[in-house]
């Protein structure tokens, strides 16, 4: 290919990842820069679609919309569906903190730049980035123009979606307001049918809105800032899991036999698979059925303040300071076992985040500009409460006597825990359980770079943080008779030795069980706690950069940390132990060269890097319990490239290749740890395909003088992955389903996925119509994997977005 040099070809990205104002070129970091023109064209909506522009960066999304997001940058990431774990990956819009990523989710509309930081970046951003940031800024009011924007989009499934903003100045080159708006409808992709396959809902479904608005300021005097008001609305159903393989209890006819049916509330014999059937997951998968005794619901609210002013003082340095305050609540309601038995719901769910945030920096210039310095503060405080009301069904006695039918021949009828409570059934058991956390940060740090020459550039970082986190469990009510009675009754020997162990569990499911009864090793229950956490850490940061002209040289090492904290689940205490998790720690080594060749017609990035985590936070859930671990030693290797070429005006070829080896190495453990941790070993981390490339192109063909065609295409190419917390099957499960030890329902094979758009545009951007299509080739694939609840040896799987198409106007004024 020739490339024709063009002064016009000359693209640079402005970020702020060194808190300054940069070109994305010039700074020892490896980034992923993302305007507005890309994340139109690839239909990044919100943060879950990222992953499509940066292909270090993956999110996997489960059961609740409120904690059941996980975000990763170079295959590290926290897997949880637990609200006391933060993510690994911070997020900062506006500069200002978001402590968990569901608060992050709401609708992408007038962005100006969105950063994805890889690797630890605790020295300048806030907290808990020991795996990444993900920096998010929306576009400042204008001072001087009016002006604004409106989009209109309709396509597949429904989809609806309105997004403007209008920009006024209220006194011309001093103060300015900026409206924005937006709102996004789509059906579900999920059908949601009963035990009989007959449809009754959808799920997977989108109903959102956001209005923010912004009053930008700045004075004669060079003081600036901007004050930003926002509220979102999220009543979307989330998320459908679907059974990938089945039960052996299901293979054993023992459903029919309690009178649950032969396939125990899964709706055919095509929905799912076992190792025996010619089906294979992916086909499961591609039926986009969810077998439920309801369709998930979800109503939340998010609204917050953030403050940002700007003093300079003199030429040579800045006061900066950035407060927010967000409050943000979710209600929620779903069935929880997966199928259309009436067995376990969680009624209602309301969690609600209050989060105060409080960044001071001071920044400048010295020695004419040979040192850049900056020292600053950061403080948070934030407030969790979960009042969780949780109960068992109809069915859920004779599901207990589908999993022991086999053990005791049937001897103690469809519905044993009935037998063994002394006449009680399970289903008047309903449970209130109420989750707290109060969490309060500050740190104080400094970042500053050295000009020893004009070409060499020395980078040092440091940052003191000191955390501190109470968390508590309570039970506000319980009506579950059964546990009690069966307690009571196998304390008095009354309960076959086979079966007192798991009648007791069963009977005892954790989830319901009434906190604070006597413990035995046979039986996991709550336990009410108040637990205290602090912790602190120094973080560290040196970079060595050199610029050779067309090419900039670097090498950094940064140790990151991601605090500790407290397990907040019914079953966190189990036996006295303690329900606190240790802090996450990380140190990173990475190469860069980073490239703009024939006049800015090409640019060139290369990351290579090494990071070992020690005291990596795992949680999982079993079947029947949330349980969480410190795994000693992760390890995370690899390189990134990202290339650019221009050949021409209007024409765009983009590239960019991440390998990634994010493990557990075979010792990652201790021969003392526990069996969970030390099974992980010699396994790659959950949603970590080794091999992520995305090639695209944009190109913009001449109409007439004022108007053009566009076209633009990508694809994603990803490798296997493997989608589950557990890297393997147990030992039981294995032998009854002739299964190796790693189990094959969970790895998602390698997909390559397809977007394109395409249209017809004003040269000047007044006007556009577009037409789009994702996920083209309409490729299957699942996001988690997991044991399905209560279901002995059954496995259940998110799936993620099928094809997508639609049409798109766009106008600006």
């Amino acid at each position: 290919m020739t490339v024709k040099p063009k002064s016009s070809t000359i693209s640079i990205i402005i970020v702020t990842a060194t808190r300054r104002a940069q070109d994305v070129q010039d700074i020892p970091i490896a980034v992923t820069a993302v305007g507005p023109a890309q994340l139109e064209a690839q239909n990044v909506t919100n943060v879950t679609d990222i992953g499509s522009v940066a292909p270090s960066f993956n999110v996997s999304s489960a059961q609740a919309a409120s904690n059941g997001v996980v975000l990763r940058i170079r295959g590290v990431g926290t897997t949880s569906n637990n609200i006391g774990f933060e993510s690994a990956v911070g997020v900062f819009i506006d500069g200002a903190y978001q402590s968990r990523p569901g608060v992050a989710l709401s609708e992408f509309v007038d962005v100006e730049r969105v950063e994805v930081l890889r690797g630890p970046q605790g020295t300048l951003f806030g907290r808990n980035t020991s795996a990444g940031a993900l920096n998010i800024i929306n576009k400042r009011p204008d001072l001087s123009d009016f002006g604004g924007f409106v989009n209109a989009s309709y396509g597949s499934d429904n989809l609806i979606s309105v997004q403007g903003a209008v920009n006024v100045p209220i006194v011309q080159d001093s103060l300015a307001l900026r409206v924005t708006g937006a709102y996004r409808e789509r059906d579900g992709y999920l059908d949601v049918v009963d035990g009989t396959g007959t449809k009754f809902g959808e799920t997977n479904s989108i109903d959102r809105y956001l209005v923010r608005a912004q009053l930008g300021f700045e004075s004669n005097g060079g003081i600036k800032g901007r004050l930003i008001a926002d509220y979102a609305k999220d009543q979307s159903s989330c998320c459908g899991a679907i059974e990938l393989q089945r039960s052996p209890i299901e293979s054993a006819g023992l459903f029919g036999l309690v009178g649950l049916g032969p396939r125990g509330g899964m709706a055919s014999p095509d929905v799912a698979v076992s190792p025996f059937d010619t089906v294979t997951a992916e086909q499961a998968l591609d039926n986009r059925v969810v077998t439920l005794s309801r369709a998930p619901t979800a109503d939340v609210e998010n609204w917050g303040v953030t403050g940002e002013i700007e003093f300079p003082l003199g030429d040579a340095a800045d006061l900066i300071y950035i407060g927010s305050y967000r409050e943000y609540d979710s209600v929620e309601s779903f069935d929880s076992d997966f199928s259309a038995l009436d067995a376990f719901n969680v009624d209602r769910s309301n969690t609600t985040i209050e989060t105060m945030t409080h960044e001071l920096r001071l920044q400048g210039d010295a020695f004419d500009g040979r040192v850049n310095w900056l020292i600053g503060g950061f403080y948070s405080d934030e407030k969790i409460r979960s009042d969780a009301t949780l109960s068992l069904g109809a069915d859920y006695g004779e599901l207990v006597g589908a999993t022991l039918f086999g053990p005791t021949m049937g001897a103690f009828g469809a519905n044993p825990l009935t037998v063994f409570s002394g006449g009680f059934d399970p289903s008047t058991s309903v449970t209130n359980n109420l989750f707290g956390q109060d969490s309060e940060s500050f740190s104080v740090f400094t970042h500053n770079v050295f000009s020893v020459t004009d070409r060499f550039d020395v980078t040092l970082g440091v940052r003191y943080s000191d955390e501190s986190k109470t968390g508590f469990f309570n039970q506000a009510s319980n009506t579950n008779p059964v546990c009690t009675g069966i307690a009571t009754r196998a304390a008095m020997g009354l309960i076959p030795a086979n079966v007192v162990g798991p009648i007791l569990g069963l009977g005892c499911f954790p989830l319901t069980a009434p906190a604070d009864l006597p413990q035995s090793a046979a039986l996991p229950l709550p336990r009410t706690f108040s637990e205290d956490f602090s912790d602190e850490e120094l973080i560290y940061t040196a970079k060595l950069g050199y610029d050779f002209g067309n090419l900039n040289a670097y090498a950094s090492f940064t140790h990151g940390y991601k605090s500790g904290g407290i397990n907040l689940d019914v079953t966190a205490a189990v036996g006295g132990a303690s329900p606190a998790f240790a802090s996450e720690e990380v140190d990173a080594y990475e190469l860069g060269l980073k490239g703009r060749f024939i006049d800015g017609a090409v640019t060139a990035n290369l990351a290579i890097f090494y990071e070992e985590f020690t005291d990596f936070q795992v949680l999982e859930f079993t079947g029947t319990r949330f349980q969480t671990f410190n795994v000693p030693k992760v390890l995370s290797s690899g390189f990134e490239f990202e290339g650019t070429i221009r050949p021409t005006d209007g024409l765009t070829f983009t590239t960019s290749l991440a390998y990634t080896n994010a493990r557990y190495p075979d010792d990652c453990a201790a021969v003392t740890d526990a069996l969970a941790i030390r099974n992980l070993c010699g396994n790659s981390l959950t949603n970590a395909p080794e091999i992520v490339a995305i090639a695209g192109l944009n190109y913009d063909i001449p109409l007439t003088d004022s108007v053009d065609i566009f076209f633009n295409g990508q694809a994603r190419i990803e490798s296997d992955r493997r989608t589950s917390t557990q890297a393997r099957a147990t030992p039981a499960t294995a032998a009854q389903l002739g299964l190796t030890p790693l189990n094959p329902f969970d790895v998602q094979d390698g997909t390559t996925k397809i977007n394109l758009r395409v249209g017809v545009k004003d040269v000047d951007s007044a006007w556009a119509i577009e037409a789009w299509v994702t996920n083209l080739t309409d490729q299957v694939t699942r996001g988690v994997t997991f044991n399905t609840a209560l279901r002995s040896g059954s496995r259940s799987a998110f799936p993620q977005e099928p094809r997508m198409y639609g049409l798109t106007l766009r106008g600006k004024f």
